[in-house]
């Protein structure tokens, strides 16, 4: 492909709900555009973009594709980001690299959550917003109610570019304002007819000049004196309102026929903001950024792959200079350079070798080891950090067991490699619980992770709730003996302690001595320490680790031969086992603080699941977002497994929420005896 300077790319993320068609839609840009040399076809997992097997055997898109074509002479690298809430990461990606989103929506269908979404992705960038409603040619569907729905969301922004003429109930024809002439298409060739009149299409019409003259006053003259406005004002007016926010075009279409995608291309490549109209943007540091490929080299690592045949693939977003095959690969975060890899621009899963990657382009740099998603590849003698890609963070978290025991290096090798192609992921192992716990974003990025670890890396895993991190605690105080004797030839053990068990203040054992007279040696009190130490981690009820304890040593006796170290350390386990049953010993289960974010409507089903959970609701009113409640409670950890499920679920996506440990609290005593049983269940089951 050749290479195209920053005012002839266009950098477009196709975002929105999950199955409303945006592969496809992608798919028919791509063939319109001599891009692919056939229409694939996601329902048959024939798609240029959903390359991935577990995109071919869920038919869905799961993680971003980046595909280019050229349109008039105007270079259009699309990327088709996942609509699946699992997924979301795939749209931070996508947003990061755009300099515009175009949002896809279903014809019929109102304006979903997958819309409301995509939208906030590219507000909160300050990207040009623009809508494609697909499937206008399917049975029983309604552009306009689709259309109605985006204008009562975004009001005199909902510019109607392209339209769809209805005889009937079936579309016949499209109606492009931008160039003012109607098409009807066969086999996704249209071929242009008379204007059609319509009482819809006049008013669409109406609706359409009035966008376009709000964006310039002059054409907001013209348009108040009732004159036509010529085609290069149109573009004006489009250009310049879209760039600006101002105006936010909408395009009928239909995907899978290719109907109306054509003339939707047109405005595309004239209206849709270039690399170099874009307004740039700063660097962490505060510098001002040019898309000007002579400026100095800034480009953000926006997605990895990490593919078994050709190695690390890193996506670059170029915001400026060049990167050519001459240069060193300075990582701004790291501050170390290495060799510049082969350079390549991707179609999908296709490759084509490239010699350079300039401003405002995007491309892919293989085997760079050190660059990870959220990088700045720039000059060393001119240090450049952009902002990196901000992922949402995951929630969901599962336990991984392996099939196979002495696989679990083999585990943590893989998820680290996924880990580097997905930040969303999130992967460790719990030092309490002795867990190896894997995060996502919900239940099928959870399963599309273990499918990977078995397809690419050969390893079984299943999943499980997590362990909770429970402690033990005691709420008495008690007095208790402990001794070891014991006499078997030779030298023989004595250690004879009486030790005070109370309530304490501080996580970790308060020990303390209040010896007189020399009844136990000092040298022996660290033996006695550590003997409890030792005890207390394992705990007394479940085997959970032991706080808030203070043990004091007060009386003892010891032998001038037979009295050791470990002979001391014996007798103050013995002491703590004593102590134990008559201390009122309990259970602390980890509380956290949750804020929930959801819908007007669904405060109330959300507030009555968390008090089945045994929460404790804080507070509640408006968040930020416009129709979006915030509520904070005070909820056990253990009761949170499946929460966001059921948040997801009752709130149809719109929910959201963080959860953090807050303190431990005295557990009710039903679910002591639960935590104990379950305790018991697996200690046997070892």
């Amino acid at each position: 492909m050749n290479t195209y300077s920053a005012k002839d790319i266009r950098n477009i993320a196709l975002a929105g709900h999950g199955g409303r068609g945006k592969t496809t839609l992608a798919e028919a840009m791509l063939f319109l555009a001599k891009a692919s040399d056939r229409l694939g076809r996601v329902a048959e997992g024939t798609s240029m973009l959903d390359y991935d097997p577990e995109e071919k055997r869920r038919r869905a898109t799961v993680s971003t594709a980046v595909a280019p074509l050229v349109w008039k002479g105007i270079k259009i690298n699309l990327l088709d980001t996942p609509g699946l809430f699992d997924f979301a990461g795939g749209v931070s990606e996508g947003v990061r690299a755009a300099e515009s989103v175009l949002i896809v929506l279903s014809a019929g269908s109102g304006y979903d959550v997958g819309a409301s979404k995509a939208y906030r992705a590219a507000n909160d960038r300050g990207l040009a917003k623009m809508f494609a409603v697909t499937r206008c040619d399917a049975e029983n569907t309604d552009f306009y109610k689709t259309f109605d729905a985006i204008k009562e969301e975004h009001e005199s922004k909902a510019c109607p570019v392209v339209v769809p003429y209805m005889e009937g109930e079936k579309v016949t024809a499209y109606v492009d304002f931008a160039s003012d002439k109607a098409f009807e298409y066969k086999d996704g060739k249209g071929k242009e007819i008379a204007m059609p009149s319509d009482s819809r299409i006049d008013e669409m019409r109406d609706i359409f000049n009035e966008a376009v003259a709000s964006a310039d006053d002059s054409l907001m003259e013209k348009f108040f004196e009732g004159e036509a406005f010529t085609h290069e004002e149109v573009m004006l007016g489009l250009t310049k309102g879209i760039a600006a926010g101002e105006i936010y075009p909408v395009f009928a279409c239909a995907g899978l026929d290719m109907d109306g995608v054509d003339v939707m291309l047109d405005t595309l490549a004239l209206c849709a903001p270039d690399a170099a109209r874009y307004a740039g943007e700063k660097s962490v540091e505060g510098q001002e950024l040019t898309c000007d490929e002579n400026g100095p080299l800034a480009a953000i690592c926006f997605k990895t792959i990490v593919d078994p045949f050709v190695g690390k693939m890193s996506f670059f977003k170029v915001v400026s200079g060049k990167i050519t095959s001459d240069i060193s690969a300075y990582n701004a975060r790291t501050g170390e350079s290495e060799r510049m890899g082969k350079m390549i621009t991707l179609h999908g899963s296709k490759q084509e070798d490239a010699s350079v990657i300039p401003a405002g382009d995007i491309g892919v740099v293989t085997k760079l080891s050190g660059m990870n998603t959220g990088d700045t590849l720039c000059n060393a003698k001119e240090v450049i950090n952009l902002e990196p890609v901000r992922f949402p963070a995951p929630y969901l978290s599962m336990a991984v067991k392996v099939r196979k025991k002495g696989e679990e290096e083999k585990v943590a090798t893989g998820l680290s490699r996924l880990v580097e192609e997905d930040p969303t992921i999130t992967y460790g192992t719990n030092s309490e619980t002795r867990e190896q716990v894997l995060s996502g974003l919900g239940e099928q990025h959870l399963d599309v992770i273990v499918s990977k670890l078995k397809n690419k890396f050969g390893v079984e895993v299943d999943l499980e709730v997590p362990l909770v991190a429970y402690r033990e605690t005691i709420r008495k105080t008690v007095e208790a003996h402990g001794r070891h004797k014991k006499q078997s030839g030779g030298h023989g053990q004595f250690g004879d302690v009486y030790i005070r068990f109370e309530p304490g203040t501080s996580e970790e054992l308060e020990f303390c001595e209040e010896i007189v007279g020399g009844a136990v040696p000092k040298q022996y009190f660290p033996a006695v320490e550590k003997g409890l130490r030792e005890s207390v981690a394992k705990g007394f009820l479940a085997g959970y680790p032991m706080v808030n304890l203070k043990a004091t040593l007060y009386f003892g006796s010891y032998h001038p031969v037979d009295s050791s170290e470990i002979a001391f350390k014996t007798a103050a386990s013995l002491a703590f086992k004593e102590a134990m049953p008559n201390a009122s010993p309990t259970i602390l289960e980890p509380v956290g603080t949750l804020k929930a974010y959801m819908p007007d409507d669904n405060l109330g089903d959300i507030m009555g699941d968390i008090t089945k959970r045994r929460g404790r609701v804080l507070g509640m009113g408006p968040s930020d977002e416009p129709k979006i409640q915030e509520l904070v409670a005070e909820v056990p950890m253990a009761e949170m497994g499946d929460f966001a499920t059921v948040l997801r679920s009752v709130t149809a996506g719109r929910g959201y929420f963080t959860l953090e440990f807050a303190r431990y609290e005295e557990a009710p005593a039903g679910e002591v005896q639960k935590i104990i049983d379950a305790a018991k269940a697996r200690a046997e089951e070892e």
